[in-house]
């Protein structure tokens, strides 16, 4: 297979938010005389591009070849172009988009000083029978209906410019020009295996559609960059509020009787009241009118249009522009990276069956090639939120293929010292030093990847970039072994001012889990030099936590007594002997709160599983589905159909920063592993041998869960019927399991049936 590496571009001059550069058109005729011949192209967009071969659109998918930083990685995708062509002439036609080449959108995290930045690029490489051919001046280009798209802020799309039959063999093209050769990019060629981004299949319609007053005045727009938009149209007039119900990630397709010229303004949130929509939890990153906005400009007639090379998180929509007798509907398309299921949770309990459905719509809303901090403000890979979510992800989405892309970049753009960035991809220099609790999605992704499938290419492909981050961060280290850069345990109940647990407690215990973590690598790939260091770390590490931080009664001596008493149990600073009053001391200190959590996203993420090990899983359960604050169960009290950013909303008048993320999504994970009981290779040797171990939590009449391990769908159930409890096991053909009551007692291996207890 051959790589293009010749680019072309319609021109030097790229989008603002001020200055609009339309998308560019490209097309290609080539002649074929014998349709037998296999024919294939590998395309390159930089960003985004779409692909037509005889006006028949082929694209993979949303937002292709992928979302990466083209000094290091620059992703192709391959078509088999057979089954379209036809004898004599034909046509390639593409459309690109800004994507990462262009970012406008991401100033905050300075994409827009990339030394990559400027206009799109396109390079193919067309292979008939055995002719290559690369794009050179003698393809053709002209402007595109889309005159702006920007990956965060919008597209904007006039269709009066539209080119009918632009894409098609027969096409005069005389008036377009040729295209311009242009520097190629300078990070390694490869194609992208990541799974495409696709739509769903679901379709939502608005529950109501009402008249709009506006849009909400707020402090983030008074703080927002000024510029002048060249549309000119307003961003607080008033309109129609399509309300879809429930939040997600996508795109709206906008059906109207539409009138020449006429301007229609789409403005997307996740909040609204009253009739009036209100985007201040997106923040004042981007300038007024460009957070999550479409605008569609009218060419007459029966139309309809959906934006491409961008997507938006949202659940309300406010459309301006439309004239009260138009006809006028809106659809909600929900996209996601195309990964399927391959667990379940269920049981008797709705709350406990909302949370799983709302952490799961977080977890698909936020992965788009991979995990997402967030699908509106930001957008970003951040290596923080993925390495907390990295074993629910793998354990209930068949996702290791599209992390393993994602680990590609986070050690393409892993500094020479060793260091990585905390998001992926980054740009000019942002966002390093963030700390283990980030750094650690390092040994996260990888090590569960191979616990859940046994490959163990994961491992091999990120040993190396795990032994140089271990010698940069013990470098790091004081004179009592401990490490304090980087962040705390983020979004704590009571706000991140509230930082309760110190950052040297909860870095120098994230980077000991690491430790760990790494050791076990090195040692499953034999790697015995590094297992070595990665020991000797790790045990530094331990005995400066204990030296400074544990006392003989079994605390932590630390503020932040939830997530530092539950890490401290979870990760193994507690010597053995100290672990029984060290969980008591735990579940004390939770009665005397109240019954109530009080952690961040590190506490919250160990802090249940400590509890249901301890045999306390009805204090968990309650601690989770409660409907007083702080309780994942007021999310659902007050409105919210995903998991947001943090515990203190006061929904909808909050000024939280996001109400979709998934950080805080491991219940998803609990629910399966410690109230239905299937839990997968504790052992860590064999991810076809599952352990169950149910807790009969005492609210509920029955619990289920499946999970398909890499030999099959195991499945498991238990139901109470008065005083008595049934348990339900079926394993699959090649696996093994083995059965651990809430007393303790273990039954022999089972193998593939279905068993009753």
């Amino acid at each position: 297979m051959v790589f293009p590496k010749k680019f072309i571009y319609a021109g030097p001059e790229y989008a603002e938010y001020d200055k609009f550069v339309p998308s560019p058109y490209f097309r290609k005729t080539f002649e074929i005389g014998d349709a037998a011949l296999p024919c294939s192209v590998v395309v390159t967009g930089l960003g985004f591009y779409r692909i037509w071969i005889n006006g028949k659109e082929i694209t993979k998918g949303l937002l292709a070849p992928y979302i990466s930083n083209p000094d290091d990685i620059v992703y192709s995708d391959r078509y088999d172009l057979a089954p379209y062509i036809i004898n004599g002439k034909n046509v390639l036609g593409f459309q690109l988009g800004n994507g990462m080449q262009n970012s406008p959108g991401g100033q905050v995290w300075d994409f827009d000083i990339a030394r990559f930045r400027g206009a799109p690029r396109l390079a193919f490489a067309l292979t008939v029978g055995e002719t290559v051919t690369e794009a050179d001046g003698s393809v053709k280009t002209a402007p595109s209906p889309l005159y702006f798209d920007d990956l965060r802020s919008g597209a904007r799309y006039d269709a009066r410019n539209e080119i009918n039959g632009w894409n098609l063999p027969d096409f005069d093209d005389a008036g377009w020009k040729n295209a311009l050769p242009c520097e190629s990019p300078r990070g390694e060629f490869r194609l992208c295996e990541a799974e495409p981004i696709r739509p769903t299949g679901r379709v939502l319609q608005p529950v109501s559609v009402v008249p709009a007053k506006g849009r909400a005045e707020h402090f983030q727009i008074r703080k927002a960059p000024k510029i002048t938009d060249p549309d000119g149209v307003p961003t607080a007039e008033g309109g129609l509020l399509f309300d879809f119900g429930e939040n997600n990630t996508g795109y709206a397709r906008l059906k109207i009787d539409g009138r020449p010229g006429q301007k229609i303004s789409l403005q997307f949130s996740e909040l609204a009241k009253d009739g009036v929509i209100d985007d201040s939890n997106i923040g004042s990153f981007y300038p007024d009118g460009h957070a999550q906005r479409d605008i569609y400009i009218c060419k007459g007639g029966e139309e309809c249009w959906e934006p491409p090379f961008t997507y938006h998180g949202f659940r309300y929509c406010l459309v301006s522009g439309a004239l009260p007798e138009q006809k006028i509907s809106l659809e909600y398309v929900v996209c996601t990276s195309d990964i399927p299921a391959i667990a379940s949770f269920r049981c008797s309990d709705e709350t406990a069956n909302t949370l799983y459905e709302m952490a799961e719509r977080s977890d698909r809303s936020n992965f788009w090639y991979f995990p997402t901090d967030c699908p509106h403000r930001e957008k970003n890979g951040w290596t923080g939120d993925a390495a907390l979510s990295a074993e629910h992800m793998l354990l209930t989405m068949d996702c290791e293929n599209s992390l393993r892309e994602w680990m590609r970049n986070v050690r393409a753009g892993q500094r020479a010292d060793g260091c990585i960035s905390g998001i992926t991809p980054t740009a000019a220099g942002w966002g390093f030093d963030l700390g283990p609790s980030w750094d650690t999605v390092l040994t996260m992704i990888p090590y569960y990847s191979y616990i859940y499938t046994g490959d163990k290419t994961i491992l091999e492909e990120n040993a190396a970039a795990i032994f140089a981050y271990l010698h940069y961060a013990s470098r790091k280290q004081k004179e009592n072994g401990l490490v304090e850069y980087g962040l705390g345990d983020w979004c704590p109940v009571g706000g991140n001012s509230r930082m309760k647990p110190t950052r040297e407690y909860t870095n120098s215990v994230a980077l000991m889990a690491m430790a760990e973590q790494a050791s076990f690598i090195f040692d499953v790939l034999d790697m015995k030099k590094e297992k070595t260091y990665a020991d000797t770390l790790y045990l530094s590490l331990r005995d400066g936590l204990r030296e400074k931080y544990v006392d003989e009664s079994g605390t932590v001596a630390d503020t932040g007594y939830q997530t530092s008493q539950a890490m401290a149990i979870y990760y193994g600073v507690f010597k053995t002997g100290k672990m029984d009053a060290a969980k008591r001391r735990l579940v004390d200190d939770i009665h005397k709160n109240g019954d109530f959590l009080d952690v961040g996203i590190l506490g919250a993420r160990v802090l249940f599983r400590v509890l249901a090990d301890a045999g306390e899983a009805d204090l968990a359960y309650k601690m989770i589905t409660r409907k007083e604050f702080p309780s994942y169960g007021r999310f659902i009290d007050i409105g919210l159909t995903t998991l947001p950013e943090c515990f203190e909303i006061d929904f909808p008048d909050s000024e939280a920063n996001s109400f979709n993320h998934h950080m805080f999504g491991d219940i998803k994970a609990w629910f399966i592993s410690c109230v239905a009981g299937l839990n997968v290779n504790p052992e860590r040797g064999d991810p076809n041998h599952l352990q169950i171990r149910p807790n009969f939590i005492s609210s509920l009449t029955f619990a289920e869960a499946t999970y398909r391990a890499p030999a099959g769908e195991a499945r498991v159930r238990w139901e109470r019927t008065g005083e008595r409890v049934s348990l339900f096991v079926s394993i699959p053909e090649g696996a093994t399991a083995e059965v651990v009551f809430p007393d303790g007692v273990r039954t022999a291996q089972v193998g593939e049936k279905t068993y009753k207890f």
